[in-house]
């Protein structure tokens, strides 16, 4: 009697189960859900509107976008970005090295180097670079006090194309270190610890152990910097190179094109940083692996 009486409120159960699960949802009015579409449409309309703008002369825009010029910057542009990651990333190792040394001295002059990149103004120190022929006419190797072994005119190694590379260099060394110098702290000590006790070289330890979990935490700090660097580029403008923006400057100031022409160069640093912006989550996503940040959440059926 007892079990009937159970198997009857189990069938119960179901059936109400089954009754819930067939009753349509009813979605609460919200009228903020209204205000927003509209506030939404409202802006995609002004923006149609204002890109719409006889102003624009998109024709103009077309016509120069794929232009020799123009493509000849971008080559330009992407070659010293390319060219000051590769020393920037060389110079931020050695300086992150310096700045976890065990000697002072080399802390120090790591510390002073950060300082002095953090204080300064890029375009100041693309400036200084520029014309640091006033201030040492001659560069030059030997032993202080003796006639040098080799020397050099300033003028003849610090070129504009050199000056670009120099300062945007040491502006994103002084960055990458703090940037690895984050990601060697963000890993456990523990990790560390067992690395020393196993009797590991630095090298393996680096490319097996610790390297693995810190380049996590590197990716989108070193990503920012890199589009910052890439953006950064339109600053040697100052000093006279043909980058992207000198291009289209000198283009505008011989045709009085000037919003067509800047349109050009803005399309281009949208693409190129696109493309940058795509390769930082695939690299989050191909890293990532194995580590699940949060918790799945499987839907539940009534």
């Amino acid at each position: 009697m007892q079990m009937t009486m159970q198997a009857g409120s189990a069938s119960a159960t179901v059936l109400d189960h089954e009754q819930i699960a067939a009753m349509p949802v009813r979605r609460r009015f919200e009228i903020s859900r209204w205000v927003t579409a509209a506030a939404g449409i409202l802006l995609v309309l002004l923006l149609v509107d204002f890109l719409l703008s006889p102003g624009w002369n998109w024709h103009i825009v077309a016509q120069h976008l794929f232009a020799d010029k123009v493509l000849a910057g971008v080559g330009r542009t992407l070659g010293l970005t390319a060219l000051s990651l590769v020393g920037g990333c060389l110079l931020g190792l050695l300086v992150c090295a310096a700045r976890l040394s065990r000697y002072p001295l080399l802390r120090n002059l790591a510390l002073i180097y950060i300082w002095v990149i953090r204080a300064l103004p890029i375009m100041v120190v693309l400036l200084f670079i520029f014309f640091l022929a006033a201030l040492v006419p001659t560069l030059g190797f030997g032993i202080p006090g003796l006639p040098p072994l080799w020397e050099v005119e300033t003028k003849r190694v610090v070129t504009q194309f050199g000056s670009a590379l120099l300062g945007l260099s040491l502006y994103f060394g002084g960055k990458a270190a703090e940037i690895f110098r984050g990601g060697y702290l963000a890993v456990a000590s523990g990790q560390h610890e067992a690395v020393r006790a196993l009797g590991l070289t630095p090298w393996t330890a680096l490319t097996r152990v610790s390297g693995p979990q810190a380049i996590r935490v590197l990716i989108p700090p070193m990503a920012n910097e890199v589009v910052t660097m890439f953006k950064n580029t339109s600053i040697v403008t100052v000093i006279g190179y043909g980058e992207l923006l000198t291009t289209v400057q000198k283009v505008y100031s011989q045709t009085g094109e000037t919003i067509p022409m800047l349109t050009v160069a803005c399309v281009w640093y949208l693409a190129l940083t696109s493309v940058l912006m795509v390769g930082q989550i695939w690299l989050e996503r191909r890293l990532g692996r194995g580590f699940n940040r949060r918790p799945s959440i499987t839907p539940v059926k009534a």
